[in-house]
């Protein structure tokens, strides 16, 4: 990254952490009650994870910062409605699924692709990158053929690395039917990576 790029994301990034205290500051003029981090250390707890859901849920890579930070705004905006004793990243994630959702019926109502072509990355990139990058790209397709439900547990689990039970927590059903529909997603998985192979 040069030092005109460098400095663009400096830029950019001090306008988000400014937009977010405006807004926190908006937020307990009005009595809300008090937020239990500063906005930068909800932004840094936060902000990669953030990215992967979205990204999961096929957001295109072009659209991720702009989608990211639309899931900021509506968690700062909407902060008054957390309950407490719940689990703020259980909230967020669930703001990100809304938001992502929200994403994919704009951009089929404007037919846009969600995915980034594998040949636009070619130029000057090795071989060994394109093939990772059109593993991803066929991973992000396998998942969108799984359902919401199912999806999300195997991503939560198997991408993510939580234990089931917070991965019970995050999509609201008991841990013996988290883990029944992470079954059945391993065993679509499996399928669909089968005929894949043998189409080759």
């Amino acid at each position: 990254m040069d030092v005109t790029s460098l400095a663009d994301s400096a830029e950019l990034e001090l306008r988000r952490l400014e937009a977010f205290r405006l807004e926190r500051e908006r937020l307990e003029c009005e009595g809300a009650r008090s937020i239990p981090m500063t906005p930068r250390e909800l932004f840094e707890t936060y902000a990669a994870f953030v990215w992967r859901t979205l990204r999961y849920q096929s957001v295109a890579e072009r659209d991720l910062d702009d989608v990211s930070q639309e899931v900021f705004v509506i968690v700062f905006r909407k902060l008054p409605e957390f309950e407490p004793h719940g689990s703020l990243r259980a909230w967020i994630y669930g703001i990100c699924i809304r938001v992502a959702r929200d994403y994919r019926n704009r951009a089929h109502k404007r037919h846009e692709v969600l995915y980034d072509d594998v040949s636009e990355h070619a130029g000057g990139v090795s071989n060994a990158e394109i093939e990772r990058l059109a593993a991803q790209k066929q991973l992000h397709q396998m998942l969108q053929r799984l359902d919401e439900e199912k999806r999300a547990v195997l991503v939560l689990h198997e991408l993510e690395g939580l234990p089931m039970n917070e991965v019970a927590e995050l999509v609201q059903c008991p841990v013996k039917t988290a883990y029944s529909r992470l079954a059945a997603a391993r065993k679509q998985m499996l399928t669909m990576l089968t005929k894949a192979e043998g189409s080759r």
